[in-house]
């Protein structure tokens, strides 16, 4: 009898430890808890994490990886869990066709938040668009990406691309009007060739000449040049009351810095592809009285901000959101808002990627930067352009217009 009662422990001595174990197993498989179960959606950032244009895409990738996080503390796609797939595009295209190449072969990618540079986007564009990816960009103003190459009839390009940052068929006009009232009559313009300059620089130049001010010179430089001696002294000749400048801080400083070495005592205005610090620091202290227009009114003066500019620094991310960080948040919370309706019966994310795009086309919420919503061709509804100053060694805003 005792022998029998042994033996019955026994067995159930190892019954209950085989049930804990297997217990145990589909724990760690993620199994058994309701956040184990959530399927798994990313949300990809394609932009500049390293080199001279970090300071813009960290920012960038800061501001989507704090919407996401967000998204998951709240549980705003139930039975989902959102990630984040970062993607060092260098602001080149070559590079960016190829981050934008993985993101498009990893089915839990449903969305991406890129590019920086309008260059990158136009290698981009066609390779989410091939996987229906809906790509939102912060930043991206050549209005070609939208619209395509004729200005007369404009044409959508791509039914998956959007962007919160309003274009240069805006920020053009909206600077030559500010120059012009400055009393500046006589501009000359240089470029760096590149998609977002070569844009920019037409689009001030049309609405610089139908204000009345005549363009003196209109130059080019090499996105890698470092000595602007020969422009400068061309320019220098056709006597100009300010130079407008078509391209990124990198190369926007130095171009400023060596203009007033030079003699050439005018106010350099670029877009907002040198509105940032780096900028200052790289013209030093001849940069004073320089001028930028940038997105949107100043985040820091938005009301609609306070939320985003309070979490991003209770964050502690090291580095600022710089000038798109609130253009990057909504951008991802564009996408996030998109999903609540096309991962509800989703079995996956990649089967989700068509409804996401039509529910990002169809969407519209109060955003950090005011209302997010698009229009026909992808575009932003929200053309706010701010003209910032160099005053005191710090950008400080001049003027807010549309």
């Amino acid at each position: 009898m005792r022998k029998h009662r042994l033996i019955a422990v026994g067995a159930t001595l190892l019954a209950a430890t085989l049930s804990m174990s297997a217990c145990g197993s589909r724990a760690e498989e993620g199994g058994t808890t309701g956040e184990d179960t959530n399927k798994v959606a990313k949300i990809g950032v394609i932009a500049p994490l390293s080199g001279d244009l970090s300071a813009l895409g960290l920012g960038i990738q800061n501001s989507v990886d704090l919407a996401i996080k967000q998204a998951n503390e709240s549980g705003a796609i139930p039975g989902w869990t959102l990630e984040l797939a970062a993607e060092d595009d260098e602001a080149k295209p070559d590079v960016g066709k190829n981050a934008a190449t993985k993101l498009a072969g990893d089915d839990e990618v449903i969305g991406v938040v890129g590019t920086l540079n309008s260059s990158v986007s136009q290698s981009v564009q066609p390779v989410l668009a091939a996987a229906n990816i809906v790509q939102i960009s912060p930043a991206n103003t050549n209005t070609t990406l939208t619209q395509g190459p004729d200005p007369a009839s404009p044409k959508r390009t791509y039914p998956n691309y959007f962007r919160t940052a309003a274009t240069d068929a805006v920020q053009g006009p909206f600077a030559a009007k500010y120059m012009y009232g400055t009393g500046a009559t006589k501009v000359a313009t240089i470029h760096d060739k590149k998609a977002y300059g070569q844009g920019l620089v037409a689009a001030f130049t049309e609405g610089y000449k139908a204000a009345g001010g005549e363009i003196v010179a209109a130059e080019t430089i090499n996105p890698d040049d470092k000595d602007f001696s020969a422009v400068i002294n061309k320019v220098k000749g056709a006597d100009p009351q300010a130079v407008y400048y078509g391209g990124e801080y990198p190369q926007a400083g130095p171009l400023s810095q060596q203009m007033k070495a030079a003699g050439l005592n005018v106010p350099l205005m670029g877009g907002d592809g040198i509105y940032d610090n780096a900028f200052i620091e790289l013209a030093g202290s001849t940069s004073e009285g320089d001028l930028s227009t940038s997105v949107g009114a100043p985040t820091e003066s938005l009301p609609s901000a306070k939320a985003f500019v309070d979490a991003y620094s209770a964050a502690g991310f090291k580095e600022p959101y710089a000038a798109y960080g609130a253009y990057s948040y909504d951008a991802a919370n564009a996408i996030i808002n998109g999903l609540k309706s096309s991962l509800a019966d989703a079995a996956d994310a990649k089967s989700a990627r068509e409804a996401t795009i039509q529910a990002v086309q169809d969407g519209s919420f109060e955003g950090a930067t005011g209302e997010v919503a698009f229009d026909e061709f992808g575009d932003t509804k929200n053309k706010v352009w701010t003209v910032y100053k160099v005053t005191d060694g710090k950008w400080v805003a001049d003027k807010t217009g549309s």
